[in-house]
């Protein structure tokens, strides 16, 4: 169980899809921090979890010229009986171009005082392939489907899809997490939006999001996304998936109500601050 918990947040270390950016109505992306704190939902199987707390500390900066720049930490500590304590800090960085055709990551993963397991690379779009050069945790070149698209531009597209109407969603994700050659087949579900008249009706829980004036007037979707292992799927028809996030995606990328599903465990992120940083527009 603590290693699928690892090999999950190492996903969600990179993933954008957690509170990444999107593009907000005028077209532009929104740069902002913002700061999660995780609490334990529920535990479920053989192996309970008695208690999981944390925090997610997340930066992105950066427009469409110049492409987008991430900054993310996760520490989480998770009681797994009889006072076992397992302490995850997991950090990691990226760059992604504006147009989605190149994308730079490094990860570090450490779990209690082990050694950190680094990841770092380059995925580049060209033709119909996108071709990765891995530098670690050991060199490697090899290429993937080019309808896989990356961390940005799967907020992208779901925001799109969301403003269309659609329901469903379905992509290949590549982000470098895992040992970087992971590929995710995901199936985003997509409700109904909660324009600003409703979310005032729904007298919600309040956070930074939901109390700035800004953000009072942007309309937001539930979403759920879900990942499976692509290679397990096409291999042995496996349809669990690894792990999945709810939560509430507003039109400028900012999430809140956040619930992260993996499988044995359910925890829940509450955004406990939030800051929208000045835009730079391109010349």
């Amino acid at each position: 169980m603590v290693d699928s918990f690892r090999t999950s947040l190492a996903v969600l270390a990179i993933a954008a899809v957690v509170c990444g950016p999107a593009k907000a109505a005028g077209g532009a992306f929104l740069p902002h921090q913002a700061l999660y704190d995780l609490n334990l939902l529920k535990s479920r199987g053989s192996n309970p979890i008695n208690s999981a707390r944390g925090r997610i500390l997340y930066n992105f900066s950066g427009s469409a010229c110049e492409g987008y720049t991430s900054e993310f930490r996760q520490v989480s500590e998770l009681e797994v009986g009889e006072g076992k304590m397992t302490l995850s800090d997991l950090r990691s960085s990226s760059w992604e171009d504006g147009s989605g055709k190149s994308y730079r990551f490094k990860i570090d993963a450490r779990m209690n005082d082990s050694d950190s397991n680094p990841v770092d690379g380059i995925a580049e779009r060209t033709g119909d392939h996108i071709t990765v050069k891995l530098k670690q945790p050991e060199a490697k070149t090899f290429t993937l489907d080019g309808a896989t698209v990356f961390p940005t531009e799967q907020i992208h597209r779901i925001i799109d899809a969301a403003r269309q109407g659609k329901s469903l969603l379905e992509l290949m994700v590549y982000d470098g997490s895992d040992n970087g050659q992971k590929v995710y087949n995901t199936l985003t579900v997509i409700g109904q939006p909660i324009t600003p008249d409703k979310a005032d009706k729904a007298k919600l829980s309040s956070d930074p999001s939901t109390t700035n004036e800004q953000m009072k007037s942007l309309t937001r979707w539930p979403v759920t996304v879900s990942y499976y292992d692509h290679d397990a799927k096409t291999k042995e028809g496996e349809q669990t998936p690894v792990y999945a996030m709810s939560f509430e995606l507003f039109e400028n990328g900012v999430s809140r109500a956040l619930v992260l599903d993996y499988n044995d465990f359910v925890i829940s992120g509450a955004l406990g601050k939030f800051d929208a940083k000045d835009a730079k527009p391109c010349k």
